[in-house]
C-alpha cells in the first residue's frame, strides 16, 4: 500500500470508488422512481399527492397525528375549517 504524506493511497482510492459506485446506484434509483411517477401520471394519478402520501407513510403515527392536529388548529384559527 503506497503511503503518501501519511495517507494510504490504496485505501483512500477504495473508499472513493465505493462512494462513486453508491452515487451511481443512487442516481439509478432516482431515475427508476421518476419513471414510476411518470407512469402514475400517465394513468391519471396526481403525482403531487402521491409524493405527499409517500412522505406521510414514512412518518411514525405519533408524528403524523401531531402534524395533522397542528394543521387543523392553524386552519381553524384562519377560518378555513368550518367544523
Amino acid at each position: 500500500m503506497a503511503d503518501t504524506g501519511g495517507i494510504a493511497a490504496d485505501q483512500i482510492r477504495s473508499i472513493i470508488e465505493r462512494i462513486e459506485r453508491l452515487e451511481e446506484e443512487k442516481q439509478a434509483l432516482a431515475d427508476d422512481i421518476k419513471e414510476v411517477y411518470a407512469e402514475a401520471k400517465a394513468n391519471g394519478f396526481d403525482t403531487k399527492i402521491l409524493r405527499q402520501v409517500v412522505r406521510i407513510r414514512k412518518q411514525d403515527t405519533a408524528e403524523r397525528q401531531e402534524q395533522e392536529a397542528l394543521l387543523d388548529l392553524y386552519l381553524h384559527a384562519l377560518g378555513m375549517r368550518s367544523d
